[in-house]
């Protein structure tokens, strides 16, 4: 079976903490876009490495940059834009 890193896997509780976020801090960047878990039939969050990928990527670009979060909605636009084009 290939790795497909797409592929919804992670429950909130493990995607929280395998990016080292609190769960609440996930809802919030749903809610601000910076993240489009996929759900379930009965709505549950389901996570993909993938999404975990960019969840490290945030936490970087917050923590370690001081970037707040209008900053971190600018520059994945951006990155995703460049993938989009390549």
């Amino acid at each position: 079976m290939r790795n497909d890193k797409n592929r919804p896997l992670f429950m909130i509780g493990i995607a929280a903490e395998l990016a080292g976020v609190h769960p609440q801090t996930l809802r919030i960047y749903e809610r601000k876009r910076l993240v489009e878990p996929k759900r379930t039939g009965g709505n549950t969050r389901l996570y993909s490495e993938n999404d975990i990928e960019r969840l490290r990527l945030i936490q970087s670009l917050t923590q370690d940059e001081g970037i707040n979060l209008a900053g971190v909605v600018r520059i994945l636009e951006l990155e995703d834009e460049r993938m989009r084009l390549t």
